[in-house]
């Protein structure tokens, strides 16, 4: 019985350089097709013309009043002359219930928790869509991404009903504390509408991403004798967390940005930035320079979360939105 040799194949290393010279033609050629220089000409024409008024505004914050008002602000490369007394004036300046200072620190109490709440329930929610089998969860499912398409604006009269009733099952308040006469030194109402405005969107990009776990990791936890709590605390929000500092980012901007909600629900005490600045421009007058400084005041906070966050920003949509 004669023994047989395998030989393995020589290596052809001219025939691996071939296909790595074909490769980079091809990636050459791709990314030849896909860029254009005028294109990328016309971008960046446009990105310079959307800026220059934000750039301007921003030179005005700086610039003395007087300045402000008897020259343009393209001066101050020949003339330079800066201070901080807008922002200084921004900040205290009243006219209204409060100054901007305290609207600003409204602003943060509003924020955070309307960030933290729609996050925390829909994220549990968006676990039981995707690993817990119930009766009519596909229905369900879709009835809460339908719920995206129906306007803010319809659900505003309900919800102030709501809060300034209050919501009573057999006599017994469900929310006692959440009427709008009893809550003139709280943000319960804007957290609440704010959360429930942002649960159909949240529910549905964590669903997606959740979803898109492996189910070998789930059902070996399963073996293991984890818990539905144990699973969703110590594997799938660890995982997760890409899409939801991503749905966090969104809905923190949103928040911050919001007038419509805060107009509605928020009581004189609590006035977030964005009202008091909508405010204020009628009291300031003809002194502009301060609505410049009072607006770059606003969005320090949208900056630096952005700036900080933005790769679970794009990552965590992505990701979220590819499955549905």
């Amino acid at each position: 019985m004669s023994a047989v040799t395998e030989t393995k194949p020589a290596f052809d290393g001219k025939a691996a350089r071939q296909v790595a010279r074909e490769t980079r033609r091809h990636e050459k050629s791709a990314q030849k097709r896909l860029t254009s220089k005028t294109a990328t000409l016309i971008a960046i024409i446009i990105a310079i013309f959307w800026t220059i008024p934000t750039f301007s505004l921003f030179v005005t914050s700086f610039r003395p009043g007087a300045d402000s008002q008897t020259s343009g602000w393209w001066t101050v490369f020949v003339d330079p002359a800066f201070t901080l007394d807008n922002y200084f004036d921004a900040l205290t300046s009243g006219g209204t219930a409060l100054t901007l200072g305290e609207s600003f620190l409204n602003s943060l109490a509003i924020a955070i928790p309307a960030t933290i709440i729609p996050i925390a329930l829909a994220s549990l929610a968006a676990y039981a869509f995707a690993w817990i089998d119930f009766k009519g969860k596909n229905f369900l499912f879709v009835f809460v991404f339908a719920l995206q398409i129906v306007p803010i604006q319809m659900a505003l009269v309900p919800l102030l009903t709501l809060f300034s009733r209050g919501l009573e099952i057999n006599g017994v308040a469900v929310f006692p504390g959440f009427e709008l006469r009893g809550v003139e030194h709280s943000f319960a109402t804007v957290w609440i509408a704010h959360a429930i405005f942002a649960l159909p969107l949240a529910i549905f990009l964590l669903h997606n991403f959740i979803s898109e776990i492996p189910s070998e990791v789930i059902e070996a936890a399963r073996v293991d004798g984890a818990g539905h709590g144990q699973i969703f605390f110590r594997m799938i929000l660890p995982l997760a967390m890409p899409a939801i500092a991503s749905f966090g980012i969104f809905q923190f901007l949103w928040v911050w940005n919001d007038l419509l909600v805060a107009t509605i629900f928020a009581p004189s005490s609590s006035l977030p930035l964005t009202q008091t600045l909508n405010s204020l421009s009628g009291s300031w007058g003809d002194r502009w320079y301060l609505q410049s400084a009072g607006t770059f005041i606003s969005i320090i906070v949208p900056l630096i979360v952005f700036f900080a966050l933005q790769r679970f920003f794009v990552r965590g949509l992505l990701a979220g939105a590819t499955k549905g």
